[in-house]
């Protein structure tokens, strides 16, 4: 607390650490939520890991391809040292309504990381089978899923 009782605003150091490559889905909504968070925007190579140390949250994001995460991000993690006390959210955008979170969510634990929370929504899909099966998302991600990663994002604030 400030003077006269008024609540002082803490500064949360947090970086997001994402991989975004056919359309730019997952990249526009990292930049939706590093709005909110004040956060940093870098793709695994350019992240210096001595540096993450720094940082009060870390945000893991990727596009979804053969229901992954995005390998560049899974191995980026798997090289990653273990931690103390460290916070990390992950988010994705994928062609399908259920986006599988676990497994990464398990990646990071095993370095020691306390997961405050997962996002997901839907991406447009060029990928050919879903084409052939109509399953396109074609205008996705939208102004409302812009608006839940927005949503998300302040709960994240809120909850450290």
């Amino acid at each position: 607390y400030g003077t006269m009782g008024e609540r002082k605003e803490v500064n949360m150091k947090t970086l997001i650490i994402y991989v975004s490559i056919s359309q730019a889905n997952t990249k526009r909504v990292a930049k939706v939520m590093a709005e909110i968070l004040d956060a940093t925007l870098l793709e695994p190579e350019e992240v210096d890991v001595s540096t993450l140390s720094e940082y009060d949250l870390i945000g893991f994001g990727s596009g979804i391809y053969y229901n992954q995460f995005y390998k560049r991000l899974r191995n980026f993690i798997k090289e990653l040292p273990a931690f103390k006390n460290k916070k990390a959210f992950l988010f994705a955008t994928g062609g399908h309504k259920k986006i599988p979170t676990k497994p990464m969510e398990k990646l990071l634990l095993k370095k020691g990381v306390d997961i405050a929370g997962t996002f997901s929504c839907q991406g447009y899909n060029t990928w050919f089978l879903a084409k052939l099966f109509g399953v396109q998302n074609k205008g996705r991600p939208n102004a409302e899923d812009f608006k839940q990663a927005e949503e998300f994002a302040k709960s994240l604030k809120e909850k450290l």
